[in-house]
């Protein structure tokens, strides 16, 4: 295992400058998430995500409510970006995903706040929702590693990512972290208006693991490189939980720890909603639990339903 992220040897060599110059390139005609807007975000246009040409963020804190892995004892630092390519009815952070509450944030000023978290103590730089700002992100990844960045990078995502931006991230990313939302294609296109959700989300986690394999920690047990998935149970089990764990298991690996989440709550247009207006029950939660250990995954974590 490298002492020190893959990403600091493709900024020594100017590979890092070139994806980020790549990457640009693919916002002339905006091709970063599936839904392959074709806007000009060059230019300021907004298409799906509501980014433009710079990245907007609403807030870089350390953070210690992710997996055990990720927080640690020091905290993961979280960079939340604004705007979102997957239009769930129920975020949970729809004032930053949808509304795009936060500030612009340049290449300069997106690596100096990972140099402030890295000098604050973070044990990784953790992106949440990066899958429309690739190219931003490499820009002040570039930036950052001359300057001193040296701890892990956590990709967040939402599962509903391209392959050509993921391609673009091989050995920049050290921990792939994504959701696998629904399996069934009614209910992407009735959650998140994305009916091709479990068409993408397969083919681009493969591509994560292809990169990374199973997570792998050191003696203190932090994450520093690896995939490990996110799965929250929705009611009616709408997410086809079975059908999920067993891609994991048998596409994947069972090595491959899932994070198994009971906090689902009705928000942001879910509220109200006949069929994703109510929490899930215990019986819900214990069937989608089944089905985790019926297909063998049991390196992960279960969430307390209290």
């Amino acid at each position: 295992m490298a002492s020190y992220p893959a990403y600091i040897a493709l900024s020594e060599s100017g590979e890092l400058a070139r994806r980020a110059g790549e990457a640009y390139r693919m916002m002339r005609r905006c091709a970063l998430c599936p839904r392959s807007c074709g806007v000009n975000r060059l230019a300021g246009e907004r298409g799906a995500c509501r980014t433009g040409k710079v990245a907007g963020v609403a807030s870089s804190n350390l953070h210690f409510g992710e997996e055990p892995p990720i927080s640690g004892t020091r905290g993961s630092g979280t960079i939340f970006f604004t705007g979102c390519s997957l239009h769930c009815r129920f975020c949970q952070n729809w004032p930053i995903s949808r509304l795009c509450h936060g500030q612009p944030a340049p290449p300069h000023i997106l690596a100096g706040r990972m140099l402030n978290l890295q000098r604050r103590g973070a044990h990784n730089i953790n992106l949440v929702t990066p899958s429309h700002v690739v190219p931003q992100f490499l820009a002040a990844l570039t930036i950052a590693a001359r300057e001193g960045l040296c701890i892990p990078i956590v990709y967040n995502s939402s599962g509903y990512d391209g392959l050509e931006a993921l391609r673009l991230l091989d050995g920049v990313v050290d921990i792939y972290m994504p959701d696998i939302k629904y399996a069934a294609r009614d209910a992407a296109a009735l959650c998140s208006d994305a009916p091709d959700y479990w068409e993408h989300v397969r083919p681009a986690i493969r591509e994560m693991y292809r990169q990374v394999g199973p997570l792998e920690m050191d003696e203190d047990g932090i994450g520093v490189r690896g995939l490990l998935i996110r799965h929250l149970v929705l009611p009616g089990l709408i997410d086809s939980p079975d059908e999920v764990f067993e891609f994991v298991a048998t596409e994947l690996s069972r090595d491959v720890p899932v994070n198994l989440m009971s906090q689902y709550f009705p928000a942001d247009r879910a509220v109200g909603d006949p069929l994703l207006g109510r929490r899930i029950t215990r019986e819900e939660f214990a069937a989608a639990e089944a089905a985790l250990r019926r297909w063998g995954l049991d390196r992960g974590w279960i969430q307390n339903m209290d």
